[in-house]
């Protein structure tokens, strides 16, 4: 059985040599790893194939977060060359200064060490983790899930070839094949070798990886995603926003799972609403207030409010004014995305400070909360903490920094 500690030993290793790579040749490595990620197609898909033949019973959400489409698959290509093609967050000075001493102080960005990433079906975060740790000079473990380990086996491989050809240590990047509970327990105990560790997966997942270990976690709780309709906004922006909010995917967590919309104009644009969403399979839930504009549609629970659906589901609530509003996402919402539909900028720059999110969003889906269109390329994960990273986890986010004091012969009097 493999030994858990031994991985996160040579991690370390790993880790200490990725610091004094440059960054041209991790560059290099990303880049290359896009191209074996290429020549090794067809056993992914016949990977993916067989992953998804084992699990049978499997929700319609799970499945679309397990099965790697061709659409997935130039996805996962793309985010490996974006990222490869991202300015390098290691090595950038953040502030440098000289003191009236002489003494030259700089602080300098550096990679944080060895990430462990933890999560459920997509393999798609195999080498978005791997592109996002390696860009900033990271070694990364990976531990995905049993549903999808033939598939992450052959990417893990074809990574692993890439880094060797490349001159980056192999062990910069490591996927933990075993699929025993056991296996994630051990990795928790590792906090010698582990500096931070990056759960991916549901609520009950994270909760429990944050509990069970003393190596940093940064954590992704839920993505319960407001939009609210101000009673100024163009019906026509609306309906396309919120259909392309909830309906773009559904199983993912910048998803609309709560439509607000403003009493000043819900009899004119919730039935428009309603019919789009509607025609594309959306079981809407709504407050009392909304019953008596769609009598149709089913009535919304408190547990409704709270609840991240990942599925075609929506609630729907109106809301008296923009402070309603901002108070029903402070109260339900999990700091994750929220978005006004306005035309007005200063309900729009109410809105944007009175809400406490990674991500605001003006006029804009929901969905856009995200790596790719924050041209940050490749993301690990969008992270719902205030520390040490919030909102998109990029490149940038995985780095820390280290103070570098130049004298000639200062000494302290």
């Amino acid at each position: 059985m493999t030994d858990i500690k031994e991985i996160a030993c040579r991690a370390k290793e790993a880790s200490r040599k990725m610091k004094q790579l440059s960054g041209e040749a991790r560059t290099k490595a990303l880049f290359l790893m896009a191209e074996k990620l290429a020549s090794c197609k067809e056993d992914l898909f016949r990977a993916n194939a067989e992953d998804l033949a084992a699990a049978p019973g499997l929700t319609d959400a799970f499945r679309k977060r397990l099965a790697v489409t061709e659409k997935i698959f130039s996805y996962m290509m793309n985010r490996l060359k974006e990222a490869a093609a991202l300015p390098d967050a290691a090595g950038k000075i953040l502030e440098g200064k000289k003191m009236p001493s002489g003494l030259q102080v700089q602080k300098i960005a550096i990679p944080i060490g060895v990430i462990a990433i933890i999560y459920e079906a997509r393999p798609n975060v195999t080498t978005d983790a791997a592109a996002v740790a390696l860009k900033s000079g990271n070694a990364v473990i990976l531990k995905g899930g049993s549903e999808s380990i033939r598939t992450n086996k052959v990417l893990a491989r074809a990574m692993r070839e890439a880094a060797k050809e490349a001159g980056m240590p192999e062990d910069a990047v490591i996927l933990i094949e075993r699929t025993d509970h056991e296996a994630v327990a051990e990795l928790l105990k590792q906090d010698q070798y582990i500096d931070l560790i990056i759960p991916r997966g549901g609520k009950s997942l994270i909760k429990a990886i944050a509990e069970g270990t003393r190596i940093p976690v940064l954590k992704h709780y839920d993505g319960i995603c407001h939009q609210y309709i101000a009673e100024d906004a163009d019906t026509q922006m609306a309906v396309k926003l919120i259909v392309n909010s909830k309906c773009q995917r559904v199983e993912v967590c910048n998803a609309l799972e709560t439509l607000l919309v403003d009493a000043g104009c819900a009899a004119k644009i919730l039935p428009e609403v309603a019919k789009a969403l509607q025609e594309k399979g959306v079981t809407l839930k709504g407050c009392s207030e909304t019953l008596a504009i769609l009598p149709d549609i089913d009535r919304a629970t408190e547990e409704d409010w709270s609840t991240e659906y990942l599925a075609p589901v929506l609630s729907v609530k109106i809301v008296h004014g923009i402070e309603e509003a901002m108070e029903h996402i402070g109260r339900y919402g999990s700091g994750h995305t929220d978005g006004i539909i306005t035309s007005s900028l200063h309900l729009a720059e109410r809105f944007t400070a009175g809400v406490d999110s990674a991500s605001v969003l003006v006029n804009a889906s929901t969905r856009l909360s995200g790596g790719g269109d924050y041209g940050m390329g490749a993301v690990v994960g969008i992270s719902t903490d205030k520390l040490h990273a919030r909102g998109p986890v990029g490149p940038s986010e995985l780095c820390t920094y280290k103070y570098v004091a130049v004298g000639n012969g200062h000494i302290r009097d």
